[in-house]
C-alpha cells in the first residue's frame, strides 16, 4: 500500500483541526492532530500538542511514548526520558503493562 500523499495528509490535518475547533477538549482529536503534524515533519507544532495533552489529559497513556520519542528525535533525549518516565507511572496506574514495557524500552534507547 502506498503512503498517503502530502496533500492527503494536509487534508486529514485540516479535518482534524476543524473537528478539534468544535470540540477543543477532545483528547483523541488533539492526539490525532499531534500525530498528523509529526507525520508531516512539523515537529515543533507536534511537540506543542503533545505537551498540551500531557498537561490537560495526563491519563492518556499513548501520548507519552510519541512525545518522548519525538523529543529524542529532536536531540532532546533527557527531556524524552523524563516524559517517558512520567508515562511509565501513568501506564502502571492504568494497569497497561504493554505501554509500560514500550516506554521502558524507549527509555533504554534514549538513555544509551
Amino acid at each position: 500500500m502506498n503512503e498517503p500523499s502530502v496533500e492527503d495528509q494536509l487534508e486529514r490535518l485540516a479535518s482534524l483541526q476543524e473537528m478539534l475547533a468544535e470540540d477543543p477538549a477532545s483528547t483523541f482529536l488533539r492526539y490525532g492532530v499531534a500525530m498528523q503534524l509529526k507525520g508531516l515533519g512539523r515537529a515543533s507544532e507536534a511537540l506543542g500538542e503533545y505537551e498540551r495533552l500531557v498537561r490537560e489529559s495526563a491519563d492518556y497513556v499513548p501520548t507519552y511514548y510519541h512525545y518522548a520519542a519525538l523529543l529524542g528525535e529532536e536531540g532532546r533525549e533527557e527531556e524524552g526520558v523524563a516524559v517517558a518516565r512520567q508515562g511509565v507511572e501513568r501506564a502502571e496506574a492504568a494497569g497497561n503493562a504493554h505501554a509500560k514495557a514500550e516506554l521502558l524500552d524507549l527509555i533504554d534507547e534514549l538513555d544509551a
